[in-house]
């Protein structure tokens, strides 16, 4: 069972910048990747960014240009950095990780953005 702890959030104005990490334990062997979805309210859950063991990543067009992940494989940590943000990135992130093909969720941590 891997455990996903998340930080970072918050409330931020247009324009601003968040980090947000992410760190894996337990059972860690055999991730092959890691990611950012979120969640507004009333909207399915949908991909940020992930990116692979091997450092593919994958943005969704939303975010491209203003995003940024990177994953550290030592550490099992991912963070997730954006930039120039929109009261539309407002939502609940939650990190993932996929291990053998199960995908493994965080708690989710909420991000606000201010007009």
């Amino acid at each position: 069972q891997v455990q996903l702890v998340e930080s970072g959030g918050g409330l931020v104005q247009t324009g601003g910048s968040l980090r947000l990490s992410c760190a894996a334990s337990e059972s860690t062997s055999g991730i092959s990747g890691m990611g950012w979805y979120r969640q507004a309210p009333g909207e399915q859950r949908e991909l940020v960014a992930f990116i692979s063991r091997g450092g593919e990543t994958n943005l969704a067009d939303s975010v491209k240009g203003r995003a940024t992940i990177s994953m550290d494989n030592a550490k099992n940590t991912v963070t997730l950095q954006m930039n120039s943000l929109k009261p539309e990135d407002t939502a609940v992130y939650y990190c993932s990780a996929n291990r053998w093909g199960y995908e493994y969720w965080g708690q989710g941590t909420r991000v606000t953005v201010s007009s």
